[in-house]
């Protein structure tokens, strides 16, 4: 039985132990984070997105508010009062004259139940017919929310890990120059050289490292940045990384697609916007019909002059009845209210033609920002592979005592150059894509 217990312990300890471990990992990434793991806690902790869920949810708490209207409403109630002085009216007597006569009993209570059940109603008739359109609404407003995450994300993770690529090509290039120091040293002192290649090597080395100082600086700030659009703890530890031959295959992108605005969620969201207004039209039409309900009341009555025998004696009563309200004459308020509502749906008509003219005009923008950084990113690619080979000539020749050291200098700023430019051209074919994608409506949920 001992035992058991034991082992029981050990169970119940794991498990709670498992579910602390579990919770602490929701507020952090525990590993280094690829571009899908950012995105995807960014659409669990970013407090826009939250927001929109939490307005999903009064969305629906109020549709279900509105259509509680349908269901038939009881109400009791509880009345006491006492008489200072009774009521008196003038009641004809045998002979016709009209008397002050005192009316009631000094004190009374009034104890009620009364039911009511709307049969027509233009104001539930709308909830009724709107609540999928408001539930599509919250929905396509989260969406569009967490589209917006995305990209937000995608670019700011693209930056940084571009400024981590300049301090790591510039950590390798640093690398390079002191030994390109070392040996212009050792040849000055062996005196194979004079002292400006040894000075030249100096003044490279020396601006490399500054510029990686400053992108070193720049890379705190932009971890601020992606963690802020990601919704994770500012003071908590992330760590970024990314496979470059996945970066670079991700910037095929088919340029034939046309530009479609109905896959935008903008363009759903006017949709529901419509649905919402061509039922406000629809209501304001119903402004002619009568509302109609049925009600039912019983009423238990107590009165007795005396305060401590008022409740001795009852007088119930009850009734049902049906009421009917019919406006007739509002000045023409009416007429005006539909044309109101009339207006606003040919305004939100004008809004979708707007929409369709930005979406083109959007796509080609992007397309051709794409099609323009694509080509330099080849171009720059192949660069890249030509100032390799030079340098690598060029550093053979001087060892050679063919080339001056100037050439080495002037082929080590041109490879740091080109590999700085790759990358570069790299992330801007990477955002230009984005937009692309974003332009077509291809980020969906």
């Amino acid at each position: 039985m001992k035992n058991r217990f034991i082992a029981f312990l050990f169970v119940f300890g794991w498990f709670l132990s498992g579910n602390i471990q579990a919770q602490k990992t929701t507020d952090s990434l525990q590993k280094q984070a690829y571009l899908p793991d950012c995105i995807q806690y960014a659409l669990g902790h970013q407090p826009v997105v939250r927001q929109s869920i939490i307005d999903q949810e009064v969305a629906e708490r109020t549709i279900q508010s509105s259509l509680a209207a349908w269901y038939p409403q009881i109400a009791a109630g509880y009345n006491l009062q006492h008489y200072l002085k009774l009521p008196v009216t003038l009641i004809p007597n045998a002979n016709g004259e009209r008397v002050p006569t005192t009316l009631g009993a000094q004190n009374t209570s009034t104890v009620s139940l009364s039911v009511s059940q709307s049969i027509f109603s233009r104001d539930l008739l709308l909830a009724s017919q709107t609540a999928d359109a408001y539930r599509l609404q919250a929905a396509q407003t989260t969406i569009n929310n967490k589209i917006d995450i995305v990209i937000n994300v995608s670019k700011a993770f693209y930056d940084l890990i571009l400024t981590q690529r300049q301090v790591d090509i510039l950590s390798e290039d640093i690398t390079r120059l002191q030994r390109s120091l070392q040996d212009a040293t050792n040849q000055y002192q062996g005196g194979i050289v004079d002292k400006t290649d040894p000075q030249r090597a100096k003044i490279a080395l020396n601006n490399s490292l500054a510029q990686r100082k400053q992108y070193r600086d720049l890379i705190g700030a932009k971890y601020q940045t992606l963690k802020q659009l990601m919704g994770y703890p500012p003071n908590s530890q992330l760590s970024v990384t990314y496979d470059t031959l996945q970066l670079a295959n991700e910037v095929v992108l088919d340029t034939m697609q046309l530009a479609n605005p109905q896959s935008r969620i903008e363009f759903q969201l006017l949709q529901t916007q419509g649905r919402l207004l061509n039922a406000n039209v629809r209501y304001n039409r119903w402004a002619y019909l009568p509302t109609v309900a049925a009600f039912g009341n019983y009423n238990l009555l107590y009165q007795n002059n005396a305060f401590g025998q008022l409740y001795t004696q009852t007088f119930p009563n009850s009734l049902i009845g049906l009421s009917v309200a019919l406006p007739i004459f509002q000045g023409g308020r009416r007429i005006q209210q539909l044309k109101i509502a009339e207006l606003q749906v040919q305004r939100l008509d004008w809004d979708l033609a707007a929409l369709t003219s930005a979406v083109d005009a959007e796509y080609a923008q992007a397309l051709s920002a794409y099609k323009g950084n694509l080509a330099n990113y080849l171009a720059l690619r192949e660069n890249q592979l030509l100032a390799e080979d030079v340098y690598r000539i060029i550093n053979l020749q001087y060892r050679s005592g063919i080339k001056t050291y100037l050439d080495v200098t002037i082929a080590e700023a041109d490879l740091r150059t080109a590999r700085l430019n790759v990358f570069n051209a790299l992330y801007q074919v990477l955002i230009s894509k984005l937009d692309v994608q974003r332009a077509l409506g291809l980020i969906r949920f």
